[in-house]
């Protein structure tokens, strides 16, 4: 049977709860190996010998060990939302408030570094035989960044930034874990892709009185200006200080 096939089946119903136990054990076993020796240490035998399930059964729940970790990954992001939601960001502004959210979760990651290297290897190596757990991945990681922004529906252009967001935080941890960028440049980097939010904030409305024909600039200023500004902001403002 195909992978694909059998990974879309194994999703397609919902897990008794021995099922779901079972699973659990699964997924623990995987972490708390990639917790020891990284990506090579999980081998399949080796995880179905932790979780005490039979070999066979275990490539029933997951048809290879990229899609293990993957389902890892998803369930670590899981643990660390429900962290997120009891103790919520306390920025003033939404970017400010996905910056402290995506910075936690990047120095959780730092606690784990062989299993934060074994997950994103993994997300890495996937391919189209695993898109159902990675679509899980990312929408989870969206549905993160969504609820720090406080947007239960966002617009285009929100959603256009959160992706742009999510795609340099997935940069920014390969590059950290290859050992070419720091964790403080990572934090950084993180911090300047959120300050794309700002940009999709909707201002306040100008007064009537205050309109001007199209085309022409309101009295002291050039045409452009509004945008210059925000770009020129947007390129020289400091990094959004991190919150721990």
């Amino acid at each position: 049977m195909p992978a694909e096939t059998r990974a879309t089946r194994a999703h397609s119903a919902p897990l008794s709860e021995r099922q779901e136990a079972r699973r659990r054990r699964i997924l623990d076993a995987s972490a708390e190996l990639a917790c020891r020796g990284g990506f090579e240490a999980v081998q399949m035998r080796e995880v179905a010998e932790s979780s005490q399930v039979a070999l066979g059964t275990l490539y029933r729940y997951f048809p290879s060990k990229v899609h293990l970790l993957v389902a890892t990954m998803h369930d670590q992001l899981g643990r660390m939302h429900g962290t997120l939601r009891e103790k919520p960001p306390a920025g003033a502004s939404a970017a400010e408030r996905v910056t402290e959210t995506l910075i936690r979760t990047f120095r959780a990651l730092q606690r784990e570094p062989r299993l934060a290297d074994a997950m994103v290897r993994a997300l890495t190596f996937a391919d189209s035989g695993v898109a159902t757990e990675v679509e899980r991945v990312l929408c989870r990681t969206t549905a993160i960044i969504l609820e720090a922004m406080g947007r239960e529906e966002p617009t285009g252009e929100q959603l256009s930034a959160v992706r742009v967001i999510e795609h340099t935080w997935h940069s920014a941890l390969i590059t950290w874990l290859a050992g070419r960028a720091s964790a403080a440049q990572v934090e950084t980097d993180i911090a300047t892709a959120c300050r794309l939010i700002g940009l999709t904030e909707p201002g306040p409305e100008p007064d009537s009185g205050s309109r001007t024909p199209a085309g022409q600039a309101r009295s002291g200023s050039s045409p452009g200006t509004a945008t210059s500004a925000a770009a020129d902001a947007a390129t020289h403002a400091g990094p959004v200080a991190p919150r721990a």
